[in-house]
Order: structure tokens, then sequence, then C-alpha cells
């Protein structure tokens, strides 16, 4: 049952006055899905704005004959479903639990009017969107141009900065990805990506351990990524 629920801090709301966050406050709820529960799927009406309390959430492309392409991971403090929202369209993305999650929604006719009300919270959602542009310019980049053990060792970097819990041995990326879910971000197939987690291992870049990657050598994987980054700017 949706209860309401005070807002959290993200970049949207950041702006906000406590006058305006007391407002917006009752028009929040509760969501809680299970681990690999569907949010919704491409297609589905662009009803509500999901706010992240905790876990994560991946939104991915899907090709008919089921693979994924993951546009994205989104953690605590982020918000997805902004585009649908914003033009009233359908979701152009699937959007599942990669782990138990906690939402705040907010829906559509709360979140225009919060744009319409708050020039500020506008602003805030304006830099959100030119950051998500960006991103998706740069991961264009390097889907058409870095080949695969480039992407996966940029991968695991950013996984390990974003998601990572120090061992002894080096960073433990601490999300439950199965291969399917990093064969997806990278955009490769599972095979493919087996073997380049091997050839890592070997060179003792990661080690693998019980499903979890623990990047031992960081600086092996940034030398890696960055030969194959440093030609596209010659």
């Amino acid at each position: 049952m949706a209860i309401a629920a005070p807002p959290i801090q993200v970049p949207l709301l950041a702006e906000l006055s406590a006058q305006e966050l007391d407002r917006l406050a009752p028009r929040l709820w509760h969501r809680r899905y299970a681990r690999r529960e569907v949010i919704f799927r491409a297609g589905d009406p662009g009803t509500s704005l999901y706010i992240v309390e905790a876990g994560r959430v991946k939104l991915f492309l899907q090709s008919p004959e089921g693979r994924e392409l993951i546009i994205d991971l989104i953690g605590p403090g982020d918000f997805f479903g902004t585009l649908a929202v914003l033009d009233g369209q359908p979701h152009g993305a699937d959007a599942v639990a990669i782990e138990p999650v906690h939402l705040l929604v907010l829906e559509r006719e709360a979140f225009l009017t919060l744009l319409e009300e708050s020039p500020r919270a506008a602003m805030g959602l304006l830099a959100v969107l030119c950051r998500a542009l960006r991103r998706d310019t740069r991961l264009l980049r390097e889907a058409s141009f870095l080949d695969v053990p480039a992407r996966l060792a940029w991968a695991l970097l950013r996984l390990a900065g974003s998601a990572g819990r120090i061992v002894p041995d080096g960073t433990v990326i601490s999300l439950a990805l199965t291969q399917t879910d990093l064969a997806g971000i990278i955009g490769t197939t599972r095979e493919t990506l087996n073997k380049w987690l091997r050839t890592y291992e070997r060179q003792g870049l990661i080690r693998c351990d019980k499903g979890r990657i623990v990047v031992c050598q960081p600086q092996g994987l940034r030398k890696r990524f960055l030969y194959w980054s440093e030609t596209l700017d010659h």
C-alpha cells in the first residue's frame, strides 16, 4: 500500500526551498520491488517519475532475440522515467530492479506542476538531461569505436568507482550483476565477455569470486582503456 514519504536529496530537488519540499512531500509515494521485478516495459505509458531511495535499477533495450543493451544503472538519489513523463509518450526502454529496490514515485501531473511552480527545479532537470545526453554520446562513441576489452575495462572501472567496496586485494564490485547484465552494459555477447574476463583474470587485473568481480589492478585496466581511447582523439 502506498504511503506518503518525505523527499530525499536528488539533483532535481536539491535547490527547492523548505516550503516547496513541504508541499511536494505528500505527493511522493513508496513502491518496493523485488530483485528482477519489472518496474515498467518499453511501450508502457509514462505516468510517473521514479526516484531511487535504495537499491539499483537497470534501464535497457531488448532485441527480438532477447539480447540486452543496458543504457544505465540507476542508484540511490537518482531518478528515471523523465522523458516519458515530460512528453506523455510511452517509455522507450525497460526498467527492472537488479536488487531489492525502494522507490519514491511522483505522478506526472504533480511533476509537471512542480516544474511550472519552481524554475529552480526546471533548471535542475535541464542540467540532469544535459548530463544524460553527454553520457549517451560517450556510450555511442565507445560502442562504435572501442573494442570489447577496452569497453570492458572502462565498465569495470566505472562500476568499481560507483559501487565498489574495498577488500584486501582490491575493490569488489558489490552490485548483484549477472554476466548477462555485464555483457549488456558493454554491448557484447556473454561468450565474448567470458573470454575477456578470463583474460583479465589471468593477467591479474581482476579476480572473479562467487559471481562478484574484484578489481585488483585498476591502473592496468585504465591503461587498457586509455590506449584505445587516446587513439580516437588523434
